[in-house]
């Protein structure tokens, strides 16, 4: 059976001759011999607990560990929690796009960037459009005219055969907690209204 390794040293396992302590009130106690911080954290019962090991001294709190731990897990699960996701979610278009089309993917477009997502612009070429890239261009210039209030472009559009695309990245991004989920772009399209199915798969 493999004994999981305490994610803190306490009491005999803290290597320093002496701590800054603090006590099971949050009362800095000041440098003392670790082993009369050892000494004083058992006289309540309690648990000496190092905390910033980096620090010179340590630093060490006199508390109960298993109530400690339970109390960071508590922290970690709620900052996680608040963390905005940030995803990348991809819209299609096609240069001949009608105006009910076009209306029906910005609005989308425009939810998932007030959403914090990134979204990432393809426009499909097929056939002679192919030979045409700007008319892709002149979609994309579209699209960031539409949403120039609420997102900018990252990077440079990208042209390969068959499509061109742009990257779209709202202005405010949720935070600096946020954080970036989903970079290949996500796996549900909004492609509709008259798209065929089999549309050719972008790379990266």
């Amino acid at each position: 059976m493999v004994v999981k390794a305490k994610p803190h040293r306490t009491n005999e396992m803290i290597p320093a001759k002496e701590v800054r302590v603090i006590d099971e009130e949050k009362n800095a106690l000041g440098v003392l011999p670790t082993s009369q911080a050892i000494q004083m954290a058992r006289e309540r019962g309690l648990d000496l607990v190092e905390i910033a090991p980096t620090a010179q001294p340590p630093v060490c709190k006199i508390t109960d560990y298993g109530k400690f731990l339970y109390e960071q897990h508590k922290k970690d699960h709620e900052a996680k929690k608040h963390q905005k996701q940030i995803q990348i979610k991809e819209i299609k278009f096609r240069p001949k796009i009608s105006v009910h089309d076009y209306d029906f993917k910005m609005n989308h477009v425009k939810r998932f960037l007030g959403e914090g997502n990134k979204v990432k612009i393809t426009v499909m070429l097929r056939g002679r459009e192919k030979q045409k890239p700007e008319l892709g261009y002149q979609v994309l210039d579209r699209v960031l005219a539409d949403v120039k209030e609420m997102a900018a472009q990252d990077g440079s559009a990208r042209k390969q055969d068959w499509a061109v695309s742009a990257l779209l990245v709202p202005t405010k991004l949720g935070g600096k907690d946020a954080k970036v989920k989903n970079p290949q772009g996500s796996a549900k399209e909004v492609q509709g209204h008259g798209e065929e199915k089999n549309s050719p798969r972008q790379g990266q």
